[in-house]
């Protein structure tokens, strides 16, 4: 049992001072840009950092504001959704169904619930492997938590459900533009070549990582207490109570705001009639809004002529379907995704016959629950700072790359993948870490007889993984912020199964030197 655990602001404000500790004894370097040619290091004047952990903090946060005004947004409106119990009620009518199946050897609860984790777990890992969702799972996490209490998991099988399976598309990278499309395209290889033993890897990567987390909330399903996070899972459980006797009607005011909505997605839809689908270097146009639209108005109808809960399910179902499609087809990020949940957040209070004061109030309240969560990615932002001011980035990267010199091609490829990895702890945005490691990592791959494809999975794998576990990632900390799980033990849960997996992308490395594959 874990005793005296440090806070987590504790924990990384002490990785600051280390970071800082580091720039009073690595010297100082850069990478520079060459008209013809990889970038060449240089040493530069050192810039110790001392007082500077102070200013950090502030720095952090203007460095990720924008996750941090993305975290504060979802969590307020989140808090406008989940006071209609809308989640609660639809999780209740979906194990109503899954009782009447309780007699059958078949499709007993326990089957069916594991079912549901392996296909929401599927579907986004797909998101992560073909679009790169990595801050969008934070949205997420709200919605899949209560989910999992409700079908006897626990909080860390809800943030596995969301965020550890969009980390295993993420390191299988089938077709992510922001990490296999930029690294690809600095190492000058064709776009998205490759993809067959790619598509192993994510197949391989997915059913280790789904296993393990079979595994786990079986156990958790069997003995609750053993979570390692059952006292912190509280705050959920009180959350969900008993919904037996809700209160099922529906507003005329729904119907109102079932109208205006519907009117403003054909409005869109007649503007904007075919969308540009873009799957990795394919594009397939689509009537995409037309059947979001069309959908919308059946769907929306028939929810309202059962209850506004189901109408709120609804709003919440197409914020994803639009998400989705803005992402893939109109390049949304972080803005627009946060205007999407900021509209669906005021549409449902205004369908629940909240006033606008009303709102703001129950959009506040979400936003103070949250607010841990936006510190602490604000003050993980620190570490990159001071480790940028001190200029020491380039410095650890320079020092590894002399790590490969004189040795075979397998050592090679699992050096650099040993590499990427440590770098990854240091800078955990894939499309920046591509920017600065492939132009050395490239000509280097040249020099030593290893395909650039070949350097091109060691870094995919390498940028995957430790994602899920390193506190320098806003992501990571705003998921934990978000489900109420301490850092420590998130650390102490997914080690194993991070060691697992670099294991499994050490072995997955092998066959991209010793055999011929297509794209290698």
């Amino acid at each position: 049992m874990l005793k005296k655990i440090p806070d987590t602001f504790v924990i990384i404000f002490s990785l600051i001072a280390i970071a800082a500790v580091l720039t009073w004894f690595i010297p100082g370097g850069r990478y520079v840009e060459q008209q013809a040619g990889p970038p060449t290091f240089e040493h530069v004047e050192s810039a110790p950092q001392s007082w500077h952990i102070f200013t950090a903090f502030q720095k952090g946060f203007e460095k990720q504001a924008s996750i941090i005004i993305f975290v504060l947004i979802v969590g307020g409106a989140f808090w406008i959704f989940n006071t209609t119990r809308a989640i609660d009620v639809g999780i209740y009518a979906l194990l109503r169904k899954m009782k009447r199946l309780e007699g059958n050897k078949i499709f007993s609860t326990k089957l069916i619930s594991q079912l549901i984790v392996v296909i929401i777990m599927l579907v986004f890992s797909v998101f992560g492997a073909v679009f790169g969702m990595s801050e969008e799972t934070i949205a997420f996490v709200g919605i899949v938590i209560p989910l999992a209490i409700s079908l006897g998991y626990d909080s860390i099988t809800g943030v596995s459900m969301v965020f550890v399976a969009a980390g295993l598309g993420f390191a299988g990278a089938i077709l992510n533009p922001f990490t296999i499309g930029i690294a690809q395209g600095i190492a000058e290889l064709p776009l998205f070549s490759g993809l067959e033993y790619r598509l192993i890897c994510w197949v391989v990567i997915n059913i280790v990582g789904i296993t393990y987390i079979l595994w786990y909330s079986n156990k958790v399903y069997k003995h609750p207490e053993k979570s390692p996070v059952h006292d912190n899972d509280e705050y959920w459980r009180e959350r969900s109570g008993d919904i037996e006797d809700a209160s099922y009607y529906t507003p005329r005011r729904a119907w109102g705001m079932y109208g205006i909505s519907l009117i403003v997605m054909v409005v869109f839809a007649v503007l904007y009639p075919l969308t540009d689908i873009k799957i990795g270097n394919s594009v397939h146009t689509m009537p995409a809004l037309i059947i979001l639209a069309a959908s919308f108005g059946i769907l929306g109808a028939l929810s309202l002529l059962k209850s506004v809960h189901y109408f709120v399910i609804n709003i919440l179902l197409f914020i994803i379907l639009y998400l989705t499609v803005g992402v893939m087809g109109f390049d949304w990020y972080i803005n627009e995704i946060s205007a999407l949940f900021l509209a669906g957040g005021i549409m449902t209070g205004i369908t629940i016959r909240k006033t606008g004061s009303e709102i703001v109030k129950l959009f506040m309240e979400g936003a103070r629950d949250i607010m841990g969560a936006a510190l602490i990615i604000g003050l993980a932002g620190g570490i990159i700072v001071i480790l940028e001011e001190g200029g020491i980035i380039h410095s650890i990267l320079h020092g590894a790359a002399g790590l490969m010199t004189d040795l075979g091609q397998v050592a090679s490829v699992q050096t650099m993948y040993v590499i990427q990895t440590f770098i990854n702890i240091i800078i955990p945005s894939g499309s920046a870490k591509a920017a600065i490691t492939m132009p050395i990592m490239a000509p280097f791959s040249d020099l030593i007889g290893v395909s650039r494809q070949a350097t091109v999975m060691a870094f995919q794998f390498g940028d995957g993984f430790t994602n899920m576990i390193t506190p320098t990632s806003p992501v990571l900390m705003g998921v934990l912020g978000v489900a109420k799980i301490p850092y420590v033990k998130w650390l102490k849960w997914v080690t194993p199964l991070i060691v697992i997996l670099i294991l499994v992308g050490a072995l997955l490395l092998i066959p991209t030197v010793m055999m011929e594959l297509n794209g290698f």
